[in-house]
């Protein structure tokens, strides 16, 4: 166990101990004297993805044209869906790079559930991304309303419609742990499908995704994980755990750059005994025949849809190599302890104006970023990002969300950072801004 210390120079300490120091260097630093704490929302840009985005479009579309479809954009969603594959468990030919989140979850969740066509039950959590929990609501109301799709045995919703019991399970502390046995107890023999972020968004808990995937299976349930604040910052064993799928972003930790697309894991076990509901050319078995009928292609392959933006996928594949370079088990390591640092100062320097902690003490269960709560959290995170060159952001209702991505972000930076929102609260510097939210938190 570490003895923390509140001084600048334990901060230096640990950075000269900090074997991934030197991929700082791989970076794009606006700013050396920014505090950047939104790796969790937005990943830096690594110097090597600068230099291919150029190179993709200078050469590739440049001046290879449509002959770059033949010298590895068509096979790049398979391609690099494996290099991802490598972060979080699963072997060669079941990670795609595809589509967005949504997407993927929408293609993903209706399959289970065509495939479990005789049970009517989801559960999630009111911890999953929003987002998440729309989709589930929309395709309870596609499969509801229309005759074609409608779920041979609907059950009522509670308002007297016709749909999948959708059960949301609460927390049991103020909004950082999830209700584990009322979780437990909802999953029963006509639970169709789990899905649950595996590290939460607001709070950073990290579920045991071999507990729940086994007690799911247990009971003929399939479990679908959403790995967006997962993959990159904690270790994911998704063939150990036996997942049925899983999806997830690569903007974050992966550092692929705004809106660059999403990826989606299906087991090899069941990828033939399901259908994507929707049909696109980049899943037929033999695109290039042009048959007027559709014929799903094997495997994975099945869930693409269509034709993938390129120079973001690509530019996404060489924002992956630091992170692989680095390892999964070193970086783990490194975020730890840099989380754990965070909990110290927090506890050292600002309980005592009125923050808590809204993340689990124990780093076991949490992943790299830290919620620290304040009623005036959002005022304060204008303040830091306005005036003070920290870069956090701000979960409703008062989480001011701190990322800790341990390839880019030192020990000095942790320190000053947190110095920086002590000065914050010492100057008051929050008073001045309104109440009233930006559009974007």
């Amino acid at each position: 166990m570490v003895n923390f210390s509140t001084s600048r120079d334990f901060a230096f300490q640990l950075d000269a101990k900090d074997k991934l120091a030197s991929f700082k260097e791989a970076f794009v630093i606006p700013d050396p004297s920014l505090v950047y704490f939104d790796g969790n929302s937005l990943g830096m840009m690594p110097k090597i993805a600068q230099e291919k985005s150029r190179q993709i479009v200078d050469e590739q579309w440049g001046k290879d044209l449509i002959r770059g479809w033949n010298k590895g954009w068509w096979e790049a969603p398979a391609r690099v869906g494996d290099k991802i594959g490598g972060l979080i468990g699963a072997a060669p030919g079941q990670t795609l790079v595809s589509d967005t989140v949504s997407v993927n979850l929408f293609k993903l969740a209706t399959s289970a559930l065509t495939l479990q066509s005789n049970k009517t039950r989801v559960i999630t959590d009111t911890f999953n991304f929003p987002s998440d929990l729309y989709i589930l609501q929309g395709i309870n109301n596609l499969l509801s309303s229309s005759p074609r799709l409608r779920h041979p045995s609907p059950i009522g919703r509670g308002d007297g419609g016709e749909g999948y019991e959708i059960i949301r399970i609460g927390a049991t502390d103020s909004d950082i742990t999830p209700d584990l046995s009322a979780l437990e107890s909802a999953i029963d023999e006509n639970t169709a499908l789990v899905t649950l972020s595996h590290v939460v968004f607001k709070s950073g808990y990290i579920y045991d995704m071999r507990r729940i995937t086994d007690l799911a299976h247990k009971k003929g349930a399939l479990v679908l994980w959403d790995l967006s604040h997962s993959v990159g910052s904690v270790p994911v064993h998704l063939d150990d755990c036996n997942a049925d799928f899983a999806i997830g972003c690569t903007y974050k930790y992966l550092n692929g750059g705004p809106g660059a697309p999403a990826f989606l894991y299906v087991n090899k076990k069941i990828q033939e005994k399901l259908s994507s509901p929707i049909w696109g050319w980049w899943g037929q078995k033999n695109p290039f025949d042009f048959d007027l009928e559709y014929t799903p292609a094997p495997g994975a392959q099945r869930f693409m849809v269509g034709t993938q933006p390129m120079i973001s996928l690509l530019t996404m594949e060489a924002a992956l190599e630091p992170i692989l370079q680095a390892g999964m088990d070193s970086l783990r390591e490194k975020s730890i302890l840099m989380t754990d640092f965070a909990s110290f100062l927090t506890g050292a320097w600002l309980v005592p104006f009125g923050f808590s902690l809204g993340s689990p003490v124990d780093p076991a269960i949490r992943g790299s970023h830290l919620s620290i709560r304040h009623p005036e959290g959002y005022r304060i995170n204008r303040a830091l990002i306005e005036e003070m060159n920290v870069i956090p952001d701000f979960r409703a209702p008062d989480n001011l969300r701190l990322g800790f991505a341990p390839l880019y972000l030192s020990f000095a930076d942790v320190w000053e950072g947190f110095d920086r929102i002590r000065r914050v609260m010492e100057e008051k510097r929050y008073e001045k801004y309104p109440l009233q939210k930006l559009t974007v938190t």
